[in-house]
């Protein structure tokens, strides 16, 4: 366990002092069928991609998800290390949409946020068609906080064949457990009034559905934060159900300085499964 914090904490200085240049970005401007308007997604490339493009080179692919209330720049402008800097030191490609309060999943009613067919049906063939990228499910992982970690659990249970890795930190894994925020959440909004209707769109609801192995899942909550137990109690069903997943509670709470840290456990994680 020493050798494998070390590990860690020398990975995590590297990516903080030897990025001698900053990595690309693209804004991107995606129209859909699924959504309207159209959405802007950021795209973080590591520094020299051009070059190691025309070598042949190839990237694996992280989608990561900001949490209710916030966009596409969540990620870029407020994780330490930079987001670039952990591009260019992992080697991967970090893909950024606007989940627009979505819980990540499609509306009921609402054919202009479907927001996981958007993101399973355009956007990943999009960043395939348009990037170098090693476009299979072993090399693509997703992640997310808060609303964004129940999304990409959501996403990546639901569609395997497209992320064999996934994360949280901090997910609302079960928003149902706090129905006083229900409406605040606008679950509502996307579900309508039914109970059963919202318990069938949580993480907690597939688990019965997942087979060991099908998706490598990491996720992490801070102990002080209002979703500890949520998380506790999805590890606890995944260990019931047999399902291998790698499950961390650490001292934190629900803000960016817990994130930050997160977040770099979780990018080692997935860089461990990208290998061949």
């Amino acid at each position: 366990m020493k050798k494998i914090l070390l590990s860690l904490l020398t990975v995590i200085a590297a990516a903080t002092t030897c990025m001698a240049k900053p990595a690309q970005a693209d804004t991107l401007l995606l129209s859909s069928k699924y959504i309207d308007p159209a959405m802007k997604v950021v795209v973080v490339k590591p520094d020299g991609y051009a070059e190691a493009v025309k070598a042949g080179k190839r990237f694996p692919t992280v989608y990561l998800l900001h949490g209710f209330s916030d966009d596409y720049r969540c990620w870029p402008s407020k994780t330490q290390p930079a987001l670039d800097s952990l591009a260019t030191h992992w080697g991967m490609i970090f893909v950024c949409p606007d989940g627009r309060d979505s819980w990540y999943f499609d509306a009921k009613d609402n054919p202009k946020m479907q927001m996981e067919s958007f993101i399973t049906r355009d956007l990943v063939p999009y960043i395939d068609s348009n990037y170098a990228t090693k476009a299979d499910a072993q090399h693509r992982a997703i992640t997310g906080l808060s609303m964004g970690g129940h999304g990409a659990l959501w996403l990546a249970m639901r569609h395997s064949d497209i992320w064999k890795s996934a994360g949280s930190t901090s997910g609302g894994v079960d928003f149902t457990a706090l129905p006083q925020y229900i409406r605040v959440w606008k679950i509502d909004r996307a579900l309508g009034d039914d109970p059963a209707e919202w318990a069938s769109h949580t993480v907690m609801s597939l688990v019965p559905t997942l087979k060991p192995g099908q998706v490598n899942i990491i996720f992490d909550c801070g102990n002080k934060d209002f979703f500890a137990d949520i998380n506790e109690a999805l590890h606890q069903a995944l260990l019931k159900a047999g399902i291998p997943h790698d499950y961390i509670s650490r001292p934190g709470s629900h803000t960016h300085t817990y994130w930050r840290n997160a977040i770099l456990y979780q990018l080692q994680y997935f860089n461990e499964q990208f290998k061949d």
